[in-house]
């Protein structure tokens, strides 16, 4: 073995004289003779500063010079940490609970000191709460810290991870239309990156829409007010002039008024989508009908006194500004026309007329009916996701038959499919003919009403905030939300999600080139690659699924495509495609107002062309800014934009114990959605069809019930001293989803010694915690979110996610390795006894 180098700073002439030196040669001052010289001279400031100088150089060098060398000894003498503890099914029976987690082995090894580590291990310091033991609250252990330093903004109803990296990904945006085209950007871009700007300027220009008023809205109202009264204008100043005639209400007119607003993006008495037939051919894209979008968030705020009626006078108001719309004497129009409403004895009748204040609350109050009715006879969310009692085939003449009040061929036209249905899935008939009776009940002019609030309640948040209608539908969502009355968001981040909103395949085509560049898409597809790998190695260990079952669920889960980053859209990644997909909007031209309203007729007609044609599996159903994810069963399709693919979820470099606790979980959960209650129920080629054994499905039941009945033992608290239950039956998707997480777990533990030797499951200084630990820390803490109690019963009668909280705390607790990385004790909440967990995937 050779000798040790020396150190740099070794002596390296002798240190004695010999004695045949010439004794006559002028001796040469020594260093301490020099400095005493010095010494003894005066020192000028100059002097004195640069002396101090020296000396503190000279001493922070032989700092780090010692530093770096006994890191460099322990470094090279340290042992290679083992892979992780191996996953087991067993349960932990320690009888303590553990306040502060273990250390790993050795925590000196390979622990990153950079400015990023340090920054990245401080936000995660922030997060934790370490009043909380991790074995009965880990959502508050995770996520309190930033709970506290993250209050809810005024102008929001809950604020969490995913709306923080939102308005992050917005920012971004906005900083790319704010910021000069460049000179080298190609002619296509150039031109959609105009449109994209010059709808942000006129979404900015308050003054302008202010100026411009009511009178947009107004204009559309016209348009439905005339086509429901007999005209086949959609011009609005035809109404203006008295050049579109009126015959009154009839079934031709509901059916042109309603198709007037389908195809602007309205909704109103019933729905169209255009999706695969599940039961024949998935691949075909076929007519669906569904039931509408209500007023109010979901069917139970009907009956909620207090909230209905807030809802009445909101209806009220709007009613009253377009019965009270003044017009110019010239207008040759008289709105509506007379008799109207049809008085007692008609135009010969003496009776004075109602005034706009008493016809708008008399209305209101009808509309609240009507829309009360169609509440009630629709379908509750948690059966209406269920694929097998939603998939209803029927021929197109029966759903004509059934409604007769509206005229479906002529409605179909206006939206110019190449091919006329012959087929319509209805999700759910009695729907169908409920509201065909609620129509024939109806008073024309009530009917006409609900148009009305229809098209005001969609529309009135793009007008000027000085407007009487935005007021009103603000504070209706105040109410419903738990806002800050009177609270606005900025309004350069409202702008820059309403362009992302409407234009959204352009701002992320360069929201891509910013945030989602180099490498990132091949290293987050290897993750996600992993995560699936991972799952179908676990099948055949899986106690409640047969050979025949988990062989075909591999099989099933190798045919899901994974798409990663921002979608090749419609056809090709081309600068032209996004540019031709937009090319009819001008925003300087339309304005603002305009244009949104006219990018949902572009889209509506693009989905109804769709109709009797093969399925495109290029199309994304989200934009690549997003901050979310999706599996599409009879696409057989999981999605992944850019937008979710960043902290506090991923980053290419993090290490593998982060990455896979938190876009692992992600990636980990959208998989398992397609085995969970609904989306076991498609096959390999998203058919609908039963696949799996009847003693597998039988089994899959009883876990599937249990983790019902554990999610339904929730609830949360109303503000009003209520506790409100989780609905278990509309969660049971997601939460079976969430459970995904130990195959996120598996594949982080697969891959960490390839991981490790490449220098990628290193440690970050000041967390004293193992790997396993942080694996688990990093998937709670990325569901932080606080919530207004008001905002929170909202999502629990209309989300099918479980509250974040439970889809922490609730998940763990069905994963023995959370119980075994954190030594929880037998008795903690989060490790119940093997016969109380409803274990699914582990």
């Amino acid at each position: 073995m050779s000798a040790p180098r020396p150190s740099t700073d070794a002596e390296s002439a002798p240190l004695l004289r010999h004695d045949d030196e010439d004794e006559d040669a002028q001796e040469e001052p020594t260093f301490f003779t020099k400095l005493a010289d010095i010494a003894d001279q005066p020192l000028t400031t100059l002097s004195k500063i640069l002396f101090a100088i020296c000396l503190f150089l000279l001493l922070l060098t032989s700092i780090f010079i010692g530093l770096f060398a006994g890191a460099e000894h322990k470094l090279n003498n340290a042992p290679k940490p083992s892979n992780p503890v191996s996953t087991t099914t067993d349960i932990v029976t320690t009888t303590t609970t553990a306040t502060l987690p273990a250390p790993t082995p050795d925590p000196r090894e390979q622990v990153c000191t950079s400015t990023q580590c340090i920054i990245l291990a401080a936000s995660i310091l922030s997060s934790i709460d370490t009043s909380f033991d991790p074995c009965e609250d880990f959502y508050k252990y995770t996520t309190n810290g930033w709970l506290k330093s993250h209050p809810i903004p005024s102008d929001k109803g809950s604020y969490g991870n995913f709306e923080d990296v939102q308005l992050g990904n917005e920012a971004i945006i906005k900083g790319i239309l704010e910021a000069p085209i460049p000179k080298d950007i190609g002619t296509y871009d150039r031109q959609t990156l105009k449109k994209v700007k010059g709808l942000y300027q006129e979404c900015l220009d308050e003054s302008k829409l202010d100026k411009v008023g009511m009178a947009p809205l107004l204009d559309v109202i016209r348009v439905v007010r005339g086509l429901y009264n007999g005209s086949n204008s959609i011009d609005p100043q035809a109404y203006v002039q008295g050049q579109a005639p009126l015959s009154g209400p009839t079934a031709n007119g509901l059916t042109a008024a309603i198709a007037y607003m389908h195809s602007r993006d309205i909704g109103a008495l019933f729905n169209f989508d255009i999706e695969g037939d599940i039961g024949n051919d998935p691949d075909k894209m076929t007519l669906w009908f569904w039931q509408p979008d209500l007023g109010l968030p979901s069917k139970e705020y009907y009956e909620e006194e207090d909230i209905s009626e807030t809802y009445r006078k909101a209806l009220e108001e709007l009613l009253f500004i377009v019965f009270d719309e003044k017009k110019p004497s010239s207008y040759g129009l008289r709105w509506p026309p007379m008799p109207w409403p049809p008085w007692p004895g008609g135009e010969n009748d003496d009776s004075k007329p109602e005034n706009s204040t008493v016809r708008a609350k008399r209305l209101s109050k009808e509309v609240l009916k009507f829309e009360t009715k169609i509440a009630r006879a629709s379908q509750d969310l948690d059966e209406l996701f269920d694929p097998i009692g939603s998939y209803n085939p029927m021929p197109f003449a029966n759903l004509t038959a059934n409604l007769t009040q509206i005229k479906f061929p002529e409605y179909i036209s206006t939206f110019a499919p190449r091919v006329f249905p012959t087929q319509v899935i209805v999700t759910y008939p009695p729907y169908v003919s409920s509201l065909s009776q609620i129509l024939e009940s109806a008073e024309s002019e009530v009917v006409e009403a609900y148009l009305i609030a229809r098209v005001a309640l969609s529309l009135s948040s793009l007008l000027g905030q000085e407007t009487k209608a935005w007021k009103v539908v603000r504070e209706l969502r105040e109410v419903l939300g738990g806002l800050k009355k009177g609270a606005v968001p900025d309004r350069a981040e409202y702008c820059a999600k309403q362009v992302s909103d409407t234009m959204g395949y352009a701002t992320g085509r360069f929201f891509v080139e910013k945030a989602f560049g180099g490498d990132s898409k091949a290293k987050a597809g290897k993750l996600i690659s992993n995560v699936i790998d991972a799952f179908k190695e676990s099948l055949p260990k899986l106690s409640w699924m047969d050979t025949n079952s988990s062989t075909a669920a591999s099989e099933k889960a190798s045919a899901i495509e994974v798409k990663v980053g921002y979608p090749m859209y419609p056809d090709t990644e081309s600068a032209f495609s996004i540019w031709n997909y937009y090319q009819w909007l001008d925003p300087a031209t339309k304005g603002f107002f305009g244009t949104v309203f006219y990018q949902g007729t572009i889209d509506q007609m693009r989905k109804w062309q769709k109709l009797g044609k093969a399925r495109n599996h290029l199309a994304w159903e989200m934009y690549a800014s997003t901050v979310n994810a999706y599996f599409n069963p009879p696409a057989q399709e999981i999605v992944f934009p850019a937008g979710i693919m960043r902290p506090p979820w991923y980053s290419v470099e993090w290490p593998g114990y982060l990455n896979y606790g938190g876009m692992g979980a992600i990636a980990a959960h959208e998989l398992t959605h397609a085995f969970d209650s609904a989306g076991r129920m498609f096959n390999q080629k998203g058919k609908l069809e039963e696949w799996w054994t009847n003693s597998t499905s039988e089994k899959f039941n009883v876990i599937q019930k249990c983790i019902s009945k554990q999610y339904s033992s929730y609830t949360i608290d109303d503000g009003k001293g209520n506790q409100i239950p989780v609905n278990g039956e509309l969660t049971s998707g997601e939460n079976i989803a969430d459970q995904g997480l130990i195959n996120s777990f598996r594949a982080w533990k697969t891959q960490y010694d390839s991981a490790y030797d490449n220098g990628t499951e290193y440690l970050l200084p000041g967390l004293n915690y193992t790997r396993e630990q942080l694996f688990f820390i990093s998937f709670g803490r990325t569901w932080a979110r606080n919530m207004r109690p008001a905002s929170a019963v909202q999502r629990i009668r209309t989300d099918p996610h479980s509250p974040t909280q439970f889809r922490v705390d609730g998940t763990l607790s069905d994963i023995p390795e959370f119980a075994k990385a954190f030594n929880c004790s037998a008795k903690a909440k989060l490790n119940p006894p093997p016969e109380k967990q409803c274990r699914l995937w582990s």
